[in-house]
């Protein structure tokens, strides 16, 4: 990979360093280089026509988001690149770690006039002022209209604001005012974990929320977790991806080495495939088994918000398992990746490979198709046994069956069109990426 990297960096550089003076980097110089890397890496290369001019766009993620359009795929009317990207390396590196610098508080929609806090970040000003996820935001900043026509303004005022005041109601009924400023924070991406009895077995259940941040981290307490599960002598895992948005392939490697069963250790994980210039670094990934865990079945709760190298372990354990996938809807559908490439003060990540797993499967650019809907139980906080999708799961482990149970009003709204298109694009504001 830091070949392929070295040497994309050679046609870029070397080029820009022809027309230009580096004393004075120019916009036209990084976009120049961005393009220049476009047409050796991107997946989809030999898409981009010779005749496009660099000059047309004004900085280099604008330069990614214009070569979207030549990502075709066979079987895709549309182009299917909507990730590649470029941002400042100061702002990168702050993400790539696991540093917010905002509220940490994120919301989705209930039902249209519902706004309910996701989760929360626990170092964050939301998470030291005590906010949990299925509070209710009655108002922001005085305002107390909230609707699927106004998420702009609510975007703004959640993720973009220095301060802001809200007014939440409680699980107790009552109502408490806060009032937030932005700062930095370290996020932690296991928000929860628990063992349920489940008619005489026992099931695992964590919330894991992102594959970016500290991995030395997050390795510990994937080993955390999982001696806790074997202690406990658990039969089945449900994971909760409902939220995240991917990240590192490594740590999906790792992950998916604990929920693999014993007949897969040293079987093909997945394969990395690139564009025809770089064909030779194709590359298989084995799994290396870890932990005493034999599981014969993985739950897996998911939602738009679930992608990339989420969706990539899913893909993975598949041909190994029985893998359900439980949600308000099918999966993002990121079957593709990419790393960070300098461009002077600059990343671009342009897609450059596509990942497949034992069986040749990895097109899934519509996302990986549910097998049971269930509303997002925003109305309860993380572990709580009644949250709709948790209680889904409990309840087939239990029974065998998700026959329908009570659905109230107000979880049938939660998955209407206008509800679920609203709650992908507050979706938008987190990171969705599988990166190398």
């Amino acid at each position: 990979m830091k070949t392929i990297v070295a040497g994309a960096i050679i046609v870029g550089i070397s080029l820009a360093s022809c027309r230009k003076n580096h004393d004075v980097i120019s916009s036209e110089v990084k976009v120049d280089t961005t393009v220049n890397y476009a047409r050796d890496i991107y997946l989809w290369h030999n898409n981009i026509p010779a005749s496009l001019d660099p000059h047309m766009f004004p900085d280099p993620n604008a330069v990614m988001e214009g070569i979207r359009a030549y990502s075709a795929e066979p079987g895709f009317s549309v182009p299917v690149d909507r990730w590649s990207f470029a941002m400042l390396k100061s702002d990168w590196n702050a993400l790539s770690t696991g540093i917010g610098g905002d509220f940490g508080m994120n919301i989705f929609f209930y039902a249209d006039d519902d706004l309910r806090v996701s989760y929360v970040e626990r170092e964050s000003p939301s998470g030291k002022a005590g906010i949990k996820r299925s509070w209710h935001i009655k108002q922001i900043n005085g305002v107390a209209n909230f609707t699927i026509a106004n998420s702009n303004d609510i975007v703004r005022a959640v993720y973009q604001s220095p301060v802001g005041t809200f007014v939440f109601a409680r699980p107790n009924n009552t109502d408490t005012t806060i009032t937030l400023k932005a700062s930095s924070y370290r996020e932690h991406p296991v928000l929860f974990d628990s063992v349920y009895n489940t008619n005489g077995s026992k099931t695992g259940y964590f919330v894991f929320n992102s594959f970016l941040g500290d991995t030395v981290e997050i390795s510990n307490e994937f080993e955390r977790i999982f001696n806790k599960f074997s202690s406990e002598h658990v039969q089945d895992i449900v994971v909760d991806l409902r939220y995240n948005g991917g990240g590192y392939v490594s740590v999906q490697n790792l992950l998916a080495n604990y929920l693999v069963p014993a007949a897969g250790d040293k079987q093909v994980m997945l394969t990395e495939e690139f564009n025809d210039k770089y064909l030779a670094y194709n590359t298989t990934e084995n799994f290396t088994k870890k932990g005493s865990l034999n599981l014969n079945r993985l739950f897996f709760i998911v939602s738009q918000n679930t992608a990339s190298a989420s969706e990539l372990l899913i893909n993975s354990l598949k041909p190994y398992m029985d893998v359900q996938l439980i949600g308000p809807t099918h999966t993002h559908g990121k079957p593709v990746g990419f790393y960070p490439i300098p461009v002077f003060d600059w990343y671009i990540f342009p897609v450059s490979f596509r990942t497949v797993n034992k069986l040749g499967e990895g097109n899934y650019f519509n996302g990986l198709p549910l097998d049971h809907q269930v509303v997002d139980g925003l109305d309860k906080n993380w572990g709580d046994g009644n949250e709709a999708c948790l209680s889904a799961v409990l309840h087939f482990i239990s029974s065998g069956s998700y026959a329908r149970m009570a659905v109230t009003p107000q979880q049938r709204l939660g998955l209407t069109e206008e509800v679920l298109f609203s709650n992908a694009a507050l979706g938008k504001t987190k990171f969705k990426g599988m990166l190398r």
